[in-house]
Formats: structure tokens, sequence, C-alpha cells
């Protein structure tokens, strides 16, 4: 049975040791708790993933400003938000830490987390998918209870394809993406490259982009993304480079920096290379080694 909203509501603070199972389901207590007795969630220990580094250096921050911010857990010791929080007072060696706790099980505190998570820093989509993802048996398991409560499950090992795309919307529901992008992180754990699962996580990558990745065998994966990745950094040089209308900074003209890359080519064959760029103007990067150059400098009124 589906519990109602995660709506946090006033309680009055107790002490450490109370009994758990005498707390309502939507009831929220003070406790004060050893950063030790705490833990991620098992789905986030698993993905390796507690919390993005703005939500730690976040923590620091309000640590300095004797902030008293309470970390959210369930009664079982399992972080539903604060690892920052968390991180910065295991670090500090701190004996205890402010918490509001909450009884939740196993299924809920990830669906709980998820929700809280999904506009932060970090949490981008494909973290919070593949955490969504490991709720797929709860789902597919309600569903069969579902059916067999109405009267149409025989038994059979397998649910009907309606009921398949309903498991999926919940997992799209749970995460706050497209059900599309369900099927495209299950196909991306299985074919793609290590380097592209943890370009996904750390948000370098996104998700559509490595499904295209993902229909090459898994070498040509890794050379398209480091081309990808190559041109993406160019792309920043170049817009970080373009000058502003009105900056009035003088110009090399540019076909004596055609002629010195020419001769720049014809000294040191391979110095120079072209790439084709996905912007609708021409933009030449001249690298260090030509600055270097005193006749260059000169031909380019550089000095």
């Amino acid at each position: 049975m589906r519990r109602g909203p995660l709506i946090m509501s006033n309680a009055n603070p107790i002490g450490v040791g109370a009994n758990p199972t005498a707390m309502s389901p939507f009831e929220w207590r003070s406790v004060f708790r050893s950063p030790g007795s705490l833990r991620p969630h098992r789905a986030l220990e698993e993905l390796g993933w507690t919390g993005g580094l703005d939500e730690f250096n976040d923590a620091t921050r309000l640590t300095l400003t004797s902030a008293t911010e309470p970390i959210l857990i369930t009664t079982n010791g399992t972080i539903l938000s604060g690892f920052g929080l968390w991180r910065s007072a295991v670090l500090d060696g701190r004996l205890g830490i402010n918490c509001s706790e909450r009884l939740l099980n196993e299924e809920e505190s990830l669906q709980f987390i998820l929700t809280h998570h999904r506009r932060r820093t970090g949490w981008n989509d494909f973290i919070r998918l593949r955490l969504a993802l490991t709720l797929e048996p709860h789902f597919q398991q309600r569903a069969v209870d579902n059916m067999r409560a109405g009267g149409r499950f025989k038994g059979s090992a397998n649910l009907p394809e309606a009921w398949h795309i309903d498991v999926r919307e919940e997992i799209a529901n749970v995460a706050g993406v497209c059900p599309r992008n369900v099927s495209d992180v299950k196909t991306l754990l299985k074919v793609a490259h290590p380097r592209l699962i943890e370009a996904l996580k750390d948000g370098t990558l996104r998700i559509h982009r490595a499904t295209q990745f993902c229909k090459l065998p898994r070498v040509e994966q890794l050379e398209q993304f480091i081309r990808y990745s190559e041109e993406r950094a160019t792309n920043k040089v170049i817009r970080r480079s373009i000058p502003r209308p009105k900056e009035t900074k003088v110009r090399p003209d540019t076909v004596a920096i055609l002629d010195a890359l020419q001769r720049q080519e014809a000294r040191q064959p391979g110095s120079v290379t072209v790439r084709i760029g996905r912007h609708k103007r021409t933009v030449i990067l001249v690298g260090q080694d030509l600055l270097a150059e005193p006749p260059s400098q000169k031909e380019l009124n550089l000095k």
C-alpha cells in the first residue's frame, strides 16, 4: 500500500534512544546522533555517491557560520538529506550532530532522497535514474500485487507489456525524467564504455549524446567521446576568445596569419591541425608555439 506524500511536520524534540515503533509514519522528530552512526542509503553506497562537491562546500560555509540546520535521516540512521553536513561533521571529528528523523523503509527512503535532491547541483538525470532503477523490483512486485488484487494475474512469470510500461513510468516519475530515458540508461549500463559511464556520472556527458556513441563498438565509443570532449574544450576556448563588439583591440591580419601557419607547417609538418567545428563562422586559434617565434610576432602585429 502506497503511503501519502512525504511532508515534514513539527514535532517535539526527544532524546536519543526513544522507541521508533511509537512514531507515526508521517512524523519527524529531533534527535542528536553521532556522525559515525549515520550512513548513506545502500543504493548510494553501491554507486559510490554521497552528494556533489557543491553540497559539501555549502556545508562547510554553513559550519563556519554556526548554522544548526538538521540532517534528515530515517530511524535506522540512513541519511536522507544533508550529506555535505554529515561529511563535514565526520572530517571535523564531531561527537554529535543535530538530526531530524522519520520512520521510512528502504524503498521509501530512496524515493524521498531522489525527490528531495531533484534540483540539487550534481544530482543529474543519469545519477537519479541509475538510483531509481534499483527500485525496479519494488515497482514490479507492486504491479504484480495490484494485478492479483484485480484478479488479472494467473501466475505468469512475466508482466504484460502494459504493466512494464507502468513500471517504467514509475521509475521515471521518481527520478524526475522522461520515461524514454529509463530504457536509454538501462541500455547504457549494459553496453557503454566505462569512460562514458564516468562522464555521465560527473555530468560532462548527457544521456542523449551517450546513446548516440553507444551505437558503435566500445573502442569506437571511446574514440568518439574523446573527439567530442576535445571539440567541446576547443569551442569553449573559441567562445572566450571571440572579442565582444565594443572591444577595440588590434586584430592580426587574417591573410598574414594564414601565411604564417603555412610556413609553420612547412617547417614542422603536422604542427598545424584543422578540425571541423559546429560554428557558423571560421575561427583560427593560434597556438603559443607560433606566437613564440619573433618573426611571427612582427608579421602578425602582435607587439
